[in-house]
């Protein structure tokens, strides 16, 4: 016999069939395992692909200006973007553009139901904001400078029973802070249930609907020179600094290129997926050492059949293929199971996510990640049989003969 000759493969896989119950917990305890990896890490592929479709040409020279605050931008205006601290940083060389970006919560009534929502007031013809993010209108059209009284609204309020009983068409009038707007376009989806309900309406006529009470921009962003980017950045908070009277180190504003804040969220999103493949890899070192025990048992089992085989000529390294294959092909069919459970479950999840708004939730399933780790499940049942073949080939006839 040859290594994985046609005997060998025949023999381990009556030994694994005749041993139904063992071969069938074995199995259970690796495949849950793998599905488990499965799931968090299709998610987390899809959470990449969502952060990294943001890196794109267009917000590779976008630099955004924050103040300082522990709450979202619209929520407390206790620190703000001036005018001022704008005129700033167009002073700084390499900026060619500033826009700054007006953000309150906004009561939306349609008929009896009240919401609340963000609404964003920009320059409509410094659009910074969309080309950052690479938005676009899905229906309609975008905001001019002379549409007073007239919003874009996110995707979701197209659709009926999701923001509001109706969805809403275009030039119809939606009522915002307690006045009517006409409603003459819709941004795409950006699959997630806050982006996708923000209402923008231009500069001008969130100054007329707030007042007094807007205090300055919530954020502003700089396009810039990419190829000296860094410096532009160290130029503005320098310029910021001057501008507010602060010292370096207690700056009351964050800026930050659109890169590395993408690069920001991709360190935690490593963090995260990282700390929930090491508690799915301790199941499957667990799963390793039950696959070990098992075939343990399995060579204790059949130390007189070992003899036999050796008696009539078979050689250590055919005992020791056989008892190799059955614990490979134990992880090889647990990868298998434990692929198309984790799909299965990552898959229906991803649908009620995208049913309830949290589109860039959806995972990814790219054909490396069903291949690895199905070599995984295998090449994990191999190393954990690794031994205890080892074991099996090394019995002496005479001892396997007389063993009781």
């Amino acid at each position: 016999m040859t290594f994985l000759s046609k005997e060998i493969i025949e023999y381990s896989l009556r030994g694994i069939w005749h041993r139904k119950t063992r071969t069938f917990l074995t199995i259970l305890s690796i495949f849950l395992g793998i599905a488990v990896i499965f799931l968090f890490v299709s998610f987390g592929l899809g959470l990449y692909n969502y952060v990294n479709q943001f890196a794109t040409q267009s917000s590779a020279d976008k630099v955004t200006i924050m103040p300082a605050g522990n709450s979202a931008p619209g929520i407390d205006d206790t620190f703000t973007i001036s005018e001022n601290d704008l005129d700033q940083v167009r002073k700084v060389s390499g900026v060619y553009k500033v826009s700054g970006l007006y953000t309150k919560v906004a009561e939306i009534v349609q008929n009896k139901k009240r919401i609340y929502a963000f609404i964003i007031g920009y320059d409509v013809d410094v659009p910074l904001l969309q080309e950052m993010g690479n938005v676009k209108i899905y229906s309609g059209r975008e905001l001019k400078k002379t549409d007073t009284g007239k919003v874009v609204l996110g995707y979701n309020y197209l659709l009926d029973n999701k923001i509001f009983p109706n969805g809403y068409e275009l030039n119809q009038k939606i009522e915002i802070q307690g006045e009517e707007f006409r409603v003459v376009g819709f941004y795409e989806s950006l699959g997630n249930p806050q982006d996708d309900s923000q209402i923008y309406m231009t500069e001008e006529t969130i100054k007329e609907l707030y007042g007094s009470s807007l205090k300055g921009y919530a954020m502003a962003i700089a396009q810039v020179d990419k190829n000296d980017i860094e410096n532009i950045i160290e130029n503005i908070k320098k310029s910021l600094r001057a501008s507010r009277n602060v010292e370096k180190g207690k700056e009351d504003f964050f800026v930050q290129s659109w890169q590395d804040l993408i690069a920001t969220y991709g360190l935690v999103l490593n963090g995260i997926i990282g700390f929930v493949i090491l508690i799915a890899l301790i199941s499957v070192i667990v799963s390793a050492i039950n696959t070990a025990n098992t075939m343990i048992t399995s060579v204790l089992e059949r130390v007189k059949e070992i003899g036999v085989m050796k008696a009539v000529g078979a050689r250590n390294a055919e005992i020791f293929n056989i008892f190799l294959f059955e614990s490979a092909f134990l992880g090889f069919v647990a990868g298998i199971i434990g692929v198309i459970l984790g799909w299965m479950a990552s898959y229906s999840t991803g649908v009620a996510l995208d049913n309830l708004g949290w589109g860039f939730l959806s995972p990814a399933y790219p054909p490396s990640l069903f291949i690895g780790l199905i070599l995984f499940a295998t090449l994990t049942g191999a190393v954990s049989g690794a031994i205890p073949a080892r074991q099996a080939s090394k019995i002496r006839p005479v001892d396997a003969l007389r063993y009781e």
